[in-house]
């Protein structure tokens, strides 16, 4: 499974009201350096954990609604949503090792 765009028409089917594997959510803008970077540690994650773990990008500039409504102030922006609940989150370029700890918390 690839990274799914995440928007406010589909957010509630595929975060809010999915129950099952942990959903990794990454917010971010085209014009954020540290958001390319983290990109490609995102992408391999989604490929890597297919099936273990669901993997949403939110691009903040296109979805503004879900942006205020995780109070999104720095990106990029990565948090983890367990059964509809925030169970973590990390603000800034972090190694892959380090989101992954996320999903432990």
């Amino acid at each position: 499974m690839s990274e799914i765009v995440i928007t406010r028409e589909n957010f509630d089917e595929e975060v809010r009201n999915y129950r099952g594997m942990p959903v990794l959510l990454d917010f971010w803008a085209g014009w954020c350096g540290p958001c390319m970077m983290l990109s490609p540690i995102i992408e391999e994650i989604a490929d890597e954990y297919d099936g273990q773990i669901k993997v949403g990008k939110i691009n903040v500039d296109e979805q503004p609604e879900l942006a205020a409504a995780f109070k999104v102030e720095s990106i990029p922006l990565v948090v983890v949503v367990k059964d509809g609940v925030v169970t973590a989150g990390t603000v800034g370029y972090h190694s892959k090792e380090d989101i992954l700890a996320l999903l432990e918390k």
